[in-house]
């Protein structure tokens, strides 16, 4: 029964359960979008492979970021203290 796959009359049976499912306005759509996702996908397919396969990804390097010093300001009972002294 599984030996041949599919046949006609099985993809006829699945466009008429899409066609009472989506009903037919939306379909063009759908196969629009559809298409135009697939061209996408096979394009960015594509240029991943004509990246240069040979060389090793590029590592990511690590960004050290330093909190920024605060300035050292004295405090004015520290300056008073000092300056009696």
């Amino acid at each position: 029964m599984l030996r041949n796959g599919l046949e006609p009359w099985h993809l006829l049976i699945v466009a008429i359960v899409l066609v009472v499912l989506f009903g037919s306005k939306k379909l063009p759509d759908t196969a629009r979008a559809l298409g135009k996702s697939m061209r996408i996908l096979k394009s960015e397919a594509k240029a991943m492979k004509d990246e240069n396969p040979e060389s090793p990804a590029p590592q990511a390097t690590p960004v050290v970021v330093r909190a920024a010093e605060e300035p050292t300001v004295p405090h004015p009972a520290a300056e008073a203290s000092g300056a009696a002294h």
